[in-house]
């Protein structure tokens, strides 16, 4: 990390919506008092060694993405975007130009795999679904694998799927979400896949610094306490992280004496071992979201899958909370939801609820009795919003119960899960605040939309607005207000009003 200034000085910063200024002096990395513009020098007596005139900007916490894969992020900035693609014929079309490019460039390695990302085949017609055949018309013998908008499938041509091992649906050459979760983590060993990594996300943590944002949480499916050691070690130390553990991945950890909030070496009190992840069920978008009333319009009836057993689920929480582990679950359909809600009561787990995209009724207020949060991702109620009229047209509960969850007095964490969705807090403040992309389309469930203070402070560690004394010294100056922003289109575009982000003092950005 860059050299520390040991005391600092921001003066005459504003707090969003208000009109009050305020002074913040940063000491050794937290935030040692908050005054009234103007203050005096430090109690002390000392003069700072810098001092910021924050006149005309507006000052709040480190913004924090609470939901992230954050290696696959990364991987977005360098591999092929689908997600502006509307068919299966869109998609070959710029899988071709992709190849073509890269051939032109002479940077395509016939032996290497081609990745993409983000394709969005649920809002595709049903003659514009993936197939092989299509996929293997442009790709030949080159090989490519394409993984879905939420990751929980993939759509690979013939020469990948021989190389993954993998088993390709022979009409659609789509491989199942287990199946893909495992092969996705091949393309990692591949020649040249760790520079390429390490490059990226260096430019993914300078990305993440532009838009305010001081620390994540990372579920990557991989070892990552070990790699997260690692890469703080190498100096890819830009944002606090705290590393999820997989199931699989707890028994380990236990005996190496980890368990969540334990400092990971050599990251300077910015690395923390994260929460126990577990994933319940599926996705929306794949249809396996685990639900109570079968999804619309398929034949024959299915009703989505469960991951583990509700067993399994409550043994993984159980063995989690006796070691120090908080959990992080996550659950879509109202049934998983309810299944791991019982689990959360029946073992005393803490933690949240990743995504707790449909909740029946009475489920809503179970989450704040439990101690539990629910931590939310509101850009994916705007890329779900059509899915949601086509696969849930008779819910067994309410999609997307922001409000309902704000309302029952839960604490909301918002992230972006990414590469879902992008790694950027304002889209998701813009989602939850407005309901809907864009000023000309309507809300989505208006009555589930959430005050910008909340959605602002549901994105923050500290969980709210004004930075305190005693508070790590994340600071993100902007030079508009945020409560200010009248559209969707403005919230947007608050990333473009980032002057700087302080992370522990120091600027990154």
């Amino acid at each position: 990390m860059m050299a520390r200034m040991t005391t600092v000085l921001i003066s005459n910063a504003g707090i969003p919506g208000t009109s009050e200024r305020v002074d913040l002096l940063i000491r050794e990395g937290r935030i040692e008092s908050v005054t009234p513009s103007p203050s005096s020098s430090p109690s002390d007596g000392s003069a700072p060694d810098a001092v910021i005139d924050a006149d005309g900007l507006w000052a709040i916490p480190g913004l924090w993405d609470c939901h992230t894969h954050f290696t696959q992020w990364s991987k977005t900035l360098g591999r092929l975007d689908l997600i502006d693609a509307r068919s299966a014929a869109e998609a070959m079309a710029m899988l071709r130009s992709h190849l073509d490019a890269r051939r032109a460039a002479g940077t395509l390695d016939p032996h290497a795999f081609v990745v993409g990302m983000r394709f969005r085949h649920s809002l595709w017609a049903d003659d514009e679904q993936p197939t092989l055949a299509a996929i293997d018309a442009v790709a030949g013998e080159q090989p490519v694998a394409l993984s879905s908008a939420d990751m929980h499938c993939g759509w690979v041509n013939s020469a990948a799927a021989r190389r993954l091992g993998v088993h390709a649906d022979e009409t659609t050459g789509l491989v199942g979400e287990l199946e893909w979760f495992d092969a996705y983590t091949k393309f990692d060993k591949a020649p040249g896949a760790a520079e390429e990594t390490d490059r990226l996300l260096r430019e993914a943590e300078r990305d993440a610094a532009g838009k305010g944002v001081t620390g994540i949480r990372d579920y990557e499916m991989a070892e990552n306490i070990d790699t997260w050691a690692a890469r703080f070690a190498a100096g890819i130390d830009k944002l606090r992280v705290r590393a999820g553990v997989y199931p699989e991945r707890l028994e380990a950890a236990i005996a190496a004496g980890w368990h969540t909030g334990k400092p990971l070496p050599g990251s300077h009190g910015l690395g923390e071992v994260g929460a126990m992840k577990l994933i319940s069920d599926g996705s929306l978008n794949t249809r396996s979201a685990y639900c109570s009333k079968p999804y619309s319009g398929i034949t024959p009836a299915t009703y989505g899958t469960l991951s583990y057993t509700p067993s399994q689920i409550a043994r993984y929480m159980r063995l989690a909370t006796e070691h120090g582990f908080t959990i992080a679950c996550h659950a879509i359909g109202d049934e998983a939801n309810a299944i791991v809600l019982d689990a959360a009561e029946l073992t005393h787990a803490r933690g949240s609820i990743e995504h707790a995209q449909m909740l029946r009724r009475e489920d809503i207020p179970r989450l704040a009795a439990l101690g539990l949060e629910a931590s939310i991702q509101p850009q994916h109620a705007m890329d779900d919003r059509d899915v949601i009229s086509r696969f849930w047209a008779e819910p067994a509960g309410i999609p997307y119960a922001f409000h309902s969850l704000h309302a029952a007095r839960t604490r909301l964490r918002m992230g972006s899960d990414a590469p879902v969705a992008p790694l950027d807090p304002w889209m998701a403040i813009s989602a939850a605040v407005f309901g809907t992309e864009s000023s000309s389309r309507e809300p989505f469930q208006p009555e589930q939309r959430l005050p910008v203070g909340v959605a602002l402070a549901a994105s923050t560690e500290v969980g709210r607005v004004r930075l305190h004394a005693g508070d790590p010294a994340d600071v993100v100056l902007l030079d508009a207000d945020p409560y200010a922003a009248a559209t969707p289109e403005a919230m947007r575009a608050m990333p473009g009003h980032v002057t700087m982000t302080f992370l522990a003092g120091t600027r990154v950005h």
